[in-house]
């Protein structure tokens, strides 16, 4: 799997030029000290949210909680006070729990007035903001968002490595059917069970606090806490008809039809999805092989030879 830093930054930019070159071609962007434009940016520190936020039940999922491998993370492990979990983050001690797609500006309205739906996003998602947190070298498995919307990923405490795949790749990560996820290690990939992922290319960065990315709809996204921290996802649907078509019915039939298999059939569910993505996978890469090898023979004949190859083929 080749990795690359080829994301484009820009310190600022407007809406239209957002929209005629990253939106609507779909490609990622890093928009450096984003926060600054926004009062969150110097109110939000840690103590503020504590205070305001303190008193909220927020829900939690636990990454050392093995169920999770078998499908979407969608009931919480436990639930406990918004204070207590800071207290475990201010410790900066490992912990395993992360709080995410939670949606704290329903439950303190108040605090939108810091960081409204930012200009650049526009659509029937503006009232959505969701909070993530989690503790340093916590994970986040590789995954597409389940509604396939584009995203605005904000920053506000600590960094983050953020690696994103075209979807494009999806086969060759070996996507689960009826998931948006893979079970595929990108920090120790496997070439010999996930052979596939030599044909993926990826793109890498690291968010620090005030940072915003881009992430376009589809997109698949490893992210890794380098530090405790939190941000602030907004989204907008998807550009196109085919993404927003695939993000209904993931969440209206794929994602519950899983919910069921995996609760009737548990381990052996899990198993049929992995042999399809395996099968699925070794098609793919063994026709991208074939391709690569017949262009690797025509740059080494002469033009004639390779014509008249042409020719017999057709």
């Amino acid at each position: 799997m080749k990795i690359s830093k080829n994301i484009d930054v820009v310190s600022s930019i407007t809406k239209e030029d957002f929209e005629k070159n990253y939106l609507k071609p779909q490609k990622p962007l890093i928009i450096k000290g984003f926060a600054s434009l926004y009062p969150a940016d110097k109110k939000w520190d840690i103590d503020f949210l504590k205070d305001y936020c303190g008193d909220v039940d927020v829900e939690l999922f636990d990454n050392n909680i093995t169920k999770h491998k078998s499908t979407a993370f969608t009931t919480p492990d436990l639930t406990m006070r918004f204070s207590d979990y800071v207290d475990i983050l201010k410790r900066e001690q490992p912990s395993n729990l992360r709080m995410f797609l939670f949606n704290m500006f329903k439950k303190r309205p108040g605090l939108k007035k810091y960081f409204p739906y930012p200009y650049l996003f526009d659509g029937i998602l503006g009232k959505m903001g969701f909070m993530f947190f989690g503790a340093k070298n916590i994970k986040v498995r590789i995954h597409q968002d389940i509604d396939m919307s584009n995203v605005l990923l904000t920053q506000f405490h600590g960094r983050k490595r953020v690696v994103l795949i075209d979807p494009k790749y999806s086969t060759l990560l070996y996507r689960l059917p009826f998931t948006t996820y893979s079970l595929v290690d990108l920090d120790n990939p496997d070439y010999e069970k996930y052979p596939g992922l030599k044909y993926v290319e990826a793109q890498e960065c690291v968010l620090e606090k005030g940072d915003a990315l881009f992430m376009p709809s589809g997109y698949w996204h490893y992210i890794t806490y380098l530090d405790w921290g939190y941000a602030v996802s907004y989204r907008e649907l998807a550009i196109s008809l085919k993404m927003k078509w695939r993000g209904l019915v993931s969440l209206a039939f794929l994602m519950p039809f899983d919910k069921v298999m995996n609760y009737l059939f548990g381990k052996k569910w899990l198993a049929y999805k992995e042999k399809v993505a395996d099968e699925k996978a070794y098609r793919l890469a063994l026709h991208i092989e074939a391709e690569n090898r017949i262009m690797s023979f025509r740059k080494r004949q002469p033009a004639n030879v390779v014509f008249q190859a042409q020719v017999n083929r057709s």
